[in-house]
């Protein structure tokens, strides 16, 4: 079990070469992993939102989002952990079937209300969003029934619940 608190870091950045990889930076130069790493453009195409999970001391995780404000890339950066957010990943993978435990696969594929994307007569290739406590009961429960073939999970996307919005300071 850690004992470390899990950190969301929502990161606005201007969309350029390099920039990725200096905010990355920041945390493995203090010996921090990123556990999970999302990045995409926004409806601004100029910016992107960088979304990272991290586990480690508070104030170790407040020191870096300080030092991280300085890099001329970042236009807003917070810490989800202490805020009310709502967060989900997607996952994809290829599970082994067979008559004895196909309709043991489908079932729990339908009790997370995932989809099943392609069929073969010995594989299904299924797709699942959730939160990661939701993609991991899943994947638990999967693994018990169909040998796994292949997996691919996104990492976490978050946002802030209610009026708050990660932009630009005014």
């Amino acid at each position: 079990m850690r004992q470390d608190q899990r950190h969301i870091v929502s990161i606005l950045l201007q969309n350029e070469a390099g920039a990725l990889a200096r905010v990355a930076g920041m945390f493995s130069a203090r010996g921090y992993n990123i556990e999970s790493l999302t990045v995409a453009p926004t409806h601004d195409p100029s910016l992107s939102r960088i979304t990272l999970v991290t586990y480690g001391s508070e104030s170790v995780v407040e020191q870096i989002i300080k030092q991280s404000r300085k890099l001329i890339e970042i236009v807003e950066i917070v810490d989800l952990a202490g805020r009310d957010h709502l967060e989900a990943e997607l996952v994809m993978l290829k599970v082994a079937v067979d008559g004895d435990n196909l309709q043991r696969v489908v079932d729990s594929v339908l009790r997370h209300h995932g989809q099943i994307l392609d069929e073969t007569d010995t594989t299904r290739t299924v797709q699942l969003t959730g939160s990661g406590a939701e993609v991991n009961a899943f994947l638990a429960e999967i693994g018990t029934t169909a040998r796994v073939l292949e997996l691919v999970r996104s990492g976490t996307a978050a946002l802030e619940r209610g009026v708050s919005v990660l932009a630009a300071p005014v």
